[in-house]
């Protein structure tokens, strides 16, 4: 048995426990690590990454599985290892460090810090030796050491000029320019960004970014741009044909290194796959087209097969690496799937994804349908009865799967964030609102099941929880996204409980997280560990920053309970947002998202109810667009009339006569 050398050893991150056979001396981000290094007078070497990082999975067997490496990092530094989705305010401020060195950043993030944890080198990759003019680590860790001997006092003033740049605020003033205009400067830096023929915007790597495409659907739908929904449905589409949609077992991987979504970064997030349900339904909601629906269907059971707990939440991410080999569970020889399948049925099945001989990937083949017609064509295709997912090759896909998952082993990291498990709640909320099956609703009722009931026996709303484990107290993101879910779920539900539950946590997070004063909210609390700086996210970059979601909560509560209080904070925290929505529009689509919900609410309509089937009914006739509230009770501003359910509809500033259901 290998014997445990370091501190990780107890640790529940799956990404801490990878590193825990280490020769390094890996401490968690703690006190005793600080301590140490200010009583042996050693800097830190501070590595942040993720369990699925292809690239944090490289540098850790080139270096930290070293010997070399791991004598030169003992014997001279304390080393700490942090796991980004557990820890998002240490990765925010050092990956703002990262880039301020470097101009860029990315995972793993390598950072040297005093023993008072204020950055003085910063970088990502590192390969163990020098070559082609990058530096190697083991000659940086040399260097780094000896300035450290001889030249401490110059990096200890480098450190606090930029630990002060860290902690310089940018001063935010309300726009001058409206919302509307706002998001018409979005929409036309969008349309120039646009790629024509692959879909997706700018050049390689293409992330999804579904919020994107959300709010160009969004503002199709106010303003009736054609051109917004147009770009939106080319990506959409570019995206489920290519590679970065998985064929075989459905869901999306996190990026394509390509124009054309061919070849994907093949990890897996959780966070990806709730925004890109919601963006694929709301497509469906405007356009009825099949093909949305059947993304919608294929994500889904690949989140219920694969990616969710028997207790109801949902898992982080999966692996892009099997066998120390990026893609090599995803990929097929065009032979192995005529063995698998019988001649006839295999090349039909290798002719519909584009399975060859060549292949597109290292010799194999990445599944994918790229040679389709046109996307004009394919939707009109899809428009109908959906007769692709009848035939042949479709059939066959559940025995290349199951083929597929005994061939190699792919990593889970089985913890359960509760800042993306709000993403994934609202999602399958809102694909019940849209698609109207049960199991979708019931899937979002049982992962907020589990995360109340994990919160009660923690006492707190927390970061992370993995095999009844919960680490660390909430941060923004994990009231912003949870709210979101929360609130999603009372649409989809109509049961007060979530809405009561939605507007306690909102409040909480302005009472932890709200810059009062000067508006907007910081990432972490009062609860939370002081650090060195103390940061407010607005950009919308991979995931919609807590500052955005906290906006489209609080418009949603406004205009669901009608309070006055919500109403306040949610002009309160557009106005903040304003500030980087005009200096960069497209980086602030969630934000926009929501302020165009703002200006442009749905109907609202009270339904005072006497019967169950008065609530499906309800449900049925409005639930897809409008915001509802259930009623069980009269009151003096809400009757029923002629004693049967009756329906108290708002549009447009303008309320109407109440009507029977």
């Amino acid at each position: 048995m290998i014997k445990l050398r370091n501190h990780l050893k107890n640790q529940t991150s799956p990404y801490l426990l990878q590193h825990a056979r280490h020769p390094i001396e890996w401490y968690p981000w703690c006190e005793e690590a600080f301590e140490r290094a200010k009583k042996e007078d050693k800097p830190i070497f501070l590595s942040i990454g993720y369990s699925t990082c292809h690239w944090c999975h490289v540098m850790a067997h080139e270096n930290f599985e070293d010997e070399e490496v791991a004598k030169e990092l003992n014997q001279n530094y304390i080393s700490i290892k942090v796991d980004r989705e557990e820890r998002p305010d240490i990765d925010s401020i050092y990956m703002t460090a990262c880039v301020m060195f470097t101009g860029s950043g990315g995972w793993p993030a390598s950072l040297f810090l005093t023993p008072d944890q204020k950055p003085f080198y910063a970088g990502t990759y590192f390969p163990k030796e020098s070559a082609y003019g990058q530096i190697g680590f083991l000659d940086l860790l040399r260097a780094l050491s000896k300035r450290w001997s001889q030249d401490r006092q110059n990096l200890i003033e480098s450190a606090e000029e930029l630990s002060g740049q860290l902690n310089k605020e940018q001063k935010t003033e309300k726009s001058k320019l409206s919302w509307q205009h706002l998001s018409l400067q979005a929409v036309r830096r969008f349309k120039v960004s646009f790629d024509e023929v692959n879909g997706g915007f700018g050049d390689a790597p293409k992330f999804p970014m579904a919020h994107n495409l959300m709010f160009l659907m969004e503002y199709y739908r106010v303003n009736r741009d054609r051109r917004a929904l147009e770009m939106a449905e080319k990506t959409l589409v570019q995206m489920y044909r290519g590679g970065l949609f998985d064929h075989i077992g459905g869901g999306f991987s996190r990026y394509s290194t390509d124009p054309y979504f061919l070849v994907p970064h093949f990890e897996k997030m959780l966070y990806d796959n709730a925004l890109l349900l919601m963006a694929y339904t709301q497509a469906y909601s405007i356009t009825g087209k099949e093909i949305y629906r059947e993304v919608v269907r294929k994500t889904a059971q690949y989140i219920q097969r694969e990616m969710t707990d028997p207790y109801g939440g949902f898992y982080s991410a999966q692996d892009a690496d099997s066998q120390g080999e990026e893609g090599k569970y995803y990929v097929f020889a065009c032979e192995e799937l005529t063995s698998l399948l019988g001649a006839s049925a295999g090349r039909k099945f290798n002719e519909y994804f584009n399975i060859t001989k060549e292949g597109n990937f290292e010799g194999n083949s990445i599944p994918n349908r790229l040679k389709d017609t046109g996307t004009e064509e394919m939707l009109q295709i899809c428009g109908m009865e959906d007769e692709y997912s009848h035939t042949e090759p479709e059939r066959l896909l559940p025995k290349v799967y199951a083929y597929r998952k005994q061939r190699y082993q792919l990593f889970l990291d089985d913890k359960i964030l509760t800042s993306w498990n709000g993403l994934m709640i609202g999602a399958f909320a809102r694909m019940y609102r849209i698609f109207g099956q049960d199991g979708y609703l019931s899937q979002a009722k049982a992962a907020c099941e589990f995360l109340e009931k994990q919160r009660k026996e923690a006492d707190s709303l927390f970061v992370s929880c993995r095999r009844g484990h919960c680490q660390g107290k909430g941060f923004l993101e994990d009231y912003a996204f949870y709210g979101f879910g929360l609130i999603e779920l009372y649409g989809a539900s109509l049961e007060p409980k979530y809405l009561e539950m939605a507007e306690g946590y909102c409040q909480k997070a302005w009472e932890l997280f709200a810059d009062q004063e000067k508006g907007g909210y910081f990432l972490y609390g009062t609860e939370n560990e002081s650090l060195i700086a103390s940061q407010k996210e607005t950009y919308d970059g991979a995931v919609p920053s807590g500052n955005s979601v906290m906006a489209y909560n609080l418009v949603k509560l406004w205009q669901i309970t009608g309070k006055e209080g919500w109403r306040e904070q949610a002009v309160r925290q557009l106005n903040f947002l304003s500030f980087f929505a005009e200096k960069y529009p497209e980086g602030q689509s969630f934000s926009l998202l929501a302020a165009l919900l703002y200006q442009n609410p749905p109907e609202h309509i009270v339904g005072v109810l006497k019967e169950e089937k008065d609530l499906k009914r309800l449900q049925k006739m409005y639930g897809k667009e409008a915001d509802l509230v259930a009623l069980w009770e009269e009151s003096e501003e809400y009757e029923r009339i002629n004693n049967r359910a009756t329906l108290y509809i708002c549009r447009e500033g303008s309320c109407r006569p109440p009507v029977n259901l």
